[in-house]
């Protein structure tokens, strides 16, 4: 069996990244995915679903160094 998700979206605010006692980087941050659809009346309708992300190590140090709020972000895992 194979879990997996890609996910696109922007970013909902600066990633907020912290260390552990034992140094590991953790970063998370939100991230906005929409969906527009056609209702049965004909009308356009948009969705956005909020994904939480959690991102380890070197991820977080990147993501801290290079993402920001609004960002176009690939989220694959």
């Amino acid at each position: 069996m194979l879990n997996r998700v890609t996910l696109i979206g922007y970013l909902g605010q600066d990633p907020e990244i912290r260390t552990l006692e034992n140094g590991t980087a953790v970063g998370r941050f939100s991230l906005a995915t929409s969906d527009s659809y056609k209702d049965k009346d004909g009308n356009w309708q948009s969705t956005t679903e909020w994904h939480n992300v959690v991102v380890w190590r070197d991820l977080a140090e990147r993501a801290g160094k290079y993402l920001k709020k609004g960002s176009l972000v690939y989220v694959e895992g």
